[in-house]
């Protein structure tokens, strides 16, 4: 059963300092839905959704994601939405997401894209000071945060997420602590907290090295990361997934499902779909996506087939991000018992401080489990091909 849509708008005013996203610099100038860069990047999106085969379920989320979506045309939302609607169904309770930019919408525009059918909006804002949104080359202000936030309370938006990073270039725990507490006085009813990574390609990895100065150390960039969770869960957001906060209500029921490692449709230039276990990424340039574009529908039978044991992995990995963790019932459904009784055993030799397990479900505590994911995860991954390999060298060698 496939319910959830991605699609990537490229479009950004400029590329941030720590940004690796597949996009199209436009600089300050306004896109207008008639503009070619615009209309023929639409254009070839509806193509993919029109030559994607529908599961036959309807959509029951849809996120806008980028890029600075915002950048584009209400009525270009409203055609994908429609698109999509058309191919699909889009159920009448789906969470529809837009990412969005603070300077790059107004009243008029938000109501627009309200009018498409958006109804949950996600704003970059990453920062409360001027000095650092400079630093990582952020195209806004602080004042144009407060001013995006003013217009979706004004348009009645219940539903929306605001986006910080820590761990930026000369950002002290101080700072850290100011961005929290204005982040928690604007009431958002969603939070997704970052911490920064130096990827390859970027500024950032040419003029930073990780945890040398101005960049923090392990042991700061832990502290913020407890300090997050305190302040964060202690003004009544509850911690479910790794870099995620939210009311009661408002996780995002998109991102669930990729940590759940359920399939889902991407579209657009770099984005990645997960369909009948199999896992496309499309280019990542907007010439070479619209040439592959022009292969559909033949060009998606090219793509390999996941193994059971990458699956598995995958299902592991990013079901451990969430609070809820991954349920053993469901895993020996779907995966060999013998893999299932090697994680719960693998499991039990993790400090418990970190790593907890019952009956039918394995998840890692708060924050300090959450904190050690990375390591705690690859533990588990050798001890479990450890105790496969060694279970099934002691099988009787076959009789021909």
């Amino acid at each position: 059963m496939v319910t959830a849509a991605y699609l990537h708008l490229p479009f950004c005013r400029r590329r941030c300092f720590y940004c690796d996203f597949p996009i199209t610099v436009v600089g300050d100038r306004p896109l207008v839905a008639s503009s070619p860069l615009l209309s023929d990047y639409i254009d070839a999106l509806c193509y993919e959704i029109r030559q994607t085969p529908s599961a036959g379920e309807p959509l029951q989320t849809v996120f806008f994601g980028g890029g600075t979506p915002s950048l584009v045309a209400p009525e270009q939302i409203d055609r994908l939405l429609g698109a999509l609607d058309r191919r699909f169904g889009i159920a009448a309770a789906a969470e529809i997401s837009m990412e969005m930019d603070p300077g790059t919408f107004d009243l008029l525009r938000l109501r627009g894209y309200l009018r498409a059918g958006v109804n949950r909006v996600s704003l970059g804002v990453q920062a409360f000071q001027d000095r650092l949104l400079q630093v990582c080359g952020r195209s806004h202000t602080v004042a144009e945060v407060y001013a995006a936030v003013e217009v979706i309370q004004t348009a009645g938006i219940e539903n929306w997420s605001l986006d910080l990073i820590c761990g930026l270039p000369e950002q002290s725990l101080q700072e850290w602590e100011v961005s929290l507490a204005a982040a928690i006085a604007l009431a958002p009813s969603h939070l997704s907290v970052y911490d920064l990574i130096v990827e390859p390609q970027t500024v950032f990895s040419r003029r930073y090295q990780p945890e040398v100065f101005p960049l923090p150390s392990q042991e700061q960039a832990a502290a913020a990361y407890r300090l997050a969770h305190e302040r964060l869960s202690a003004a009544g957001y509850e911690h479910y997934e790794i870099s995620n906060y939210a009311r009661l209500g408002f996780a995002c029921r998109h991102n669930q499902v990729y940590w759940r490692n359920e399939p889902y449709y991407g579209f657009g230039m770099g984005a990645t779909s997960y369909l009948g276990q199999r896992r496309l990424t499309r280019p990542r340039s907007r010439r070479q996506y619209y040439e592959w574009v022009q292969t559909l529908p033949t060009g998606l039978s090219a793509v390999a087939e996941e193994t059971l044991w990458d699956r598995w992995l995958e299902t592991l990995m990013l079901g451990l991000r969430l609070k809820e963790g991954v349920c053993l019932k469901q895993l020996a459904k779907d995966f060999p018992q013998e893999w299932v009784e090697a994680l719960v055993t693998a499991a039990q030799s993790i400090d418990p401080a970190h790593l907890q397990c019952c009956s039918d479900r394995l998840w890692l505590t708060q924050p300090e489990g959450f904190l050690l994911a990375n390591s705690v995860i690859v533990t588990l991954w050798q001890a479990i091909e450890r105790s496969v390999i060694h279970q099934r060298s002691r099988l009787p060698l076959p009789i021909h």
